[in-house]
């Protein structure tokens, strides 16, 4: 195993960040995800679709590389934010895909590193950094969306343990995940002062899941069920009723992993390559329909930009000089990207992306994407909550 070069030297570090990619990234590994099989997220059920898949994840994982910029006592890389950008670039360069897609990765690790005592950390922390636990969130309730505060799955004090009853709605892969990161009411004195964020298997007595299925044809989505679970207190992160500082910390770095579907695709735009296919070009070459081309081209000029403000923010946000706000700027912006690009791709597309079922289509690839982007304005605090909260916090809009 190469060592890391010392961060005053970047350009070192780049070339030997370059060699060792190219010596251990599989060549299938550099192939673009088309399917759910192709997304790594490990966890205790995880089975690898390819040797390929397994080898990259394992490679990362040895090196740190699964989370570079987490300090190496607790399974990172110990990038610094110079040598984390330096692999991003260099990982894009190849095409390489994530070893890892992980909520303990994109939200519980960050909280679990401000937050989470030194005991919890190395129980937690390197087992998400070698995808070995698949984490889910337990925040969303049938009466608790946008208003998450007003959660009232219970959590009554057992001596050395709570137990948890209650309902959580809208959980991601509740049912291929290992354990939950769980907000819960332990007091009713105060709405939020009340709320404790605790962690449990979910393969603890008295968990129970059922998927919800959306419009698309396909969900990651569950509704959870908790009646009478036992969770130790030692898995309680920061003070009791003190989980809200926890949530809301945890809810940046959720917006955060959100906005990056707004991020434009490497290599040659599939739309172009999409309407051509569909449409044809005209006499100079060039896509033959200019209402549609010009409406790429302004798509393009827009995650352009943003994919350069993203860059900026994630400095900034590394530097801990971020606006405590901006991922909630990011998460709207990245979120209104995402769904033109699913717009543009039906358009794209022709009447042949209405197609559902056919090998040609990839299954009705083009329209279950536009149908699943919808909920991009939902889920991880509603488009209007995040404007309310640009509003009042970063423009100081009177009466916002």
């Amino acid at each position: 195993m190469t060592a890391a070069v010392a961060v005053n030297d970047p350009d070192r570090f780049r070339q030997d960040t370059r060699a060792w990619l190219a010596a251990n990234c599989p060549p299938e590994m550099r192939r673009p995800v088309r399917t759910e099989d192709d997304v790594c997220w490990g966890g205790r059920r995880f089975v690898p679709s390819s040797p390929a898949q397994r080898d990259w994840l394992d490679r990362m994982g040895q090196r740190g590389w699964t989370v570079p910029d987490w300090p190496s006592a607790y399974g990172g890389g110990g990038l610094s934010p110079a040598e984390t950008k330096i692999l991003r670039e260099e990982m894009a360069a190849i095409g390489a895909r994530s070893p890892l897609n992980s909520f303990g990765i994109s939200m519980l690790g960050p909280a679990l590193l401000k937050y989470g005592t030194e005991a919890q950390k190395q129980e937690h922390l390197p087992k998400i950094a070698r995808g070995e636990i698949r984490w889910c969130q337990g925040y969303s309730e049938p009466n608790a969306g946008s208003d998450l505060a007003s959660l009232a799955t219970s959590a009554r004090d057992g001596g050395d343990h709570y137990i948890v009853d209650g309902q959580k709605v809208w959980t991601s892969y509740a049912d291929k995940a290992d354990w939950i990161f769980c907000l819960v009411r332990t007091s009713k004195e105060s709405k939020q002062g009340g709320i404790s964020f605790v962690l449990f298997d979910m393969a603890s007595e008295g968990v129970s899941t059922r998927p919800i299925l959306l419009i698309s044809g396909y969900s990651p989505f569950c509704e959870t069920f908790f009646d009478g679970v036992k969770v130790p207190k030692a898995n309680r992160i920061h003070d009791e009723n003190r989980g809200w500082e926890v949530a809301k910390y945890l809810l940046g770095h959720e917006r955060e992993m959100i906005s990056g579907m707004g991020l434009r695709d490497t290599g040659r735009n599939p739309l172009i390559d999409s309407a051509i296919a569909t449409i044809g070009v005209d006499g100079s070459g060039r896509l033959a329909d200019p209402l549609l081309r010009a409406a790429i081209a302004r798509f393009e000029v827009r995650a352009r930009a943003f994919a350069a403000m993203s860059e900026r923010f994630i400095d900034e946000l590394k530097a801990g000089q971020a606006h405590p706000a901006q991922p909630s700027m990011m998460k709207y912006y990245g979120t209104e990207l995402n769904k033109e690009r699913q717009e543009l791709a039906m358009a794209a597309g022709g009447s042949n992306a209405l197609e559902w079922d056919s090998e040609a289509s990839d299954t009705g690839a083009a329209a279950r994407r536009w149908l699943r982007s919808k909920a991009n304005s939902i889920e991880g605090g509603t488009s209007e909550i995040q404007l309310n909260i640009v509003a009042k916090h970063i423009l100081q809009l009177p009466g916002a």
